[in-house]
């Protein structure tokens, strides 16, 4: 793991307004990790005590219903910071965090982070602005479980993982979620995701080759997630 003040990924963070002596207080009490695909960063109900910072890799943010079905909230990249918000509140994180792929993450003890906050004005700012765009997140997404209908919103979905994750060199969609994932990011039964995905194909939307996506007419999906 290089360190913090070479990681380029703490400028996508409210990392970023740390100076030269934080970030060297930061390399010095942070413990690197290597994830692998399927395993948990945390799980909902721990006490995480500090803060993760994703170096590579991808993660997904989920809670589990009372019917025991896994609701993806949001998927997280690198650059971004996990366990802020209960870190702040001093309470067990309420949403689980799953690696979708191999990750690198680093934890910053919270002891660290909070001192940041006594004598960092503007980290103390750019955290603040995180939550508030995590809540912005959160409300645009629980109008759009309300308003539209599942197939909009995977559509909408679609789109999303294209446009912030990339794809593959063949075309496919980089962040490969099983049907079952991609329900639950849905907000659906995994039967009508894979009903509708079939749809869309048929349709010319996209391809299917085993669990691999690819979009092939964005301008349609971009009409019907509207």
């Amino acid at each position: 793991m290089s360190k913090c003040e070479q990681c380029i990924v703490r400028e996508f963070s409210s990392l970023k307004a740390l100076n030269k002596e934080e970030l060297l207080k930061m390399a010095n009490c942070k413990t690197s990790y290597t994830i692998k695909k399927g395993e948990p960063i945390f799980e909902e109900g721990e006490s995480v005590n500090g803060i993760y910072c994703i170096k590579d890799g991808v993660c997904k943010l989920s809670k589990l219903s009372a019917n025991g079905k896994d609701q993806i909230v949001k998927l997280v990249k690198p650059g971004e910071l996990l366990g802020q918000r209960s870190m702040i509140s001093d309470e067990p994180t309420n949403l689980s965090a799953v690696a979708l792929e191999d990750m690198e993450v680093c934890f910053i003890p919270k002891s660290e982070i909070l001192g940041f906050f006594n004598n960092n004005n503007q980290f103390s700012m750019n955290v603040m602005k995180t939550i508030c765009g995590d809540l912005k997140e959160s409300d645009d997404h629980m109008v759009s479980m309300a308003q539209k209908t599942v197939k909009q919103r995977l559509a909408e979905s679609l789109l999303y993982l294209e446009e912030t994750f990339g794809k593959n060199e063949d075309g496919s969609l980089h962040i490969q979620l099983s049907r079952e994932e991609l329900a639950g990011m849905i907000g659906t039964a995994t039967e009508s995701c894979i009903r509708l995905l079939s749809e869309f194909a048929k349709n010319g939307l996209v391809n299917l080759n085993g669990k691999r996506i690819s979009i092939l007419d964005k301008n349609k999906l971009k009409r019907m997630a509207e």
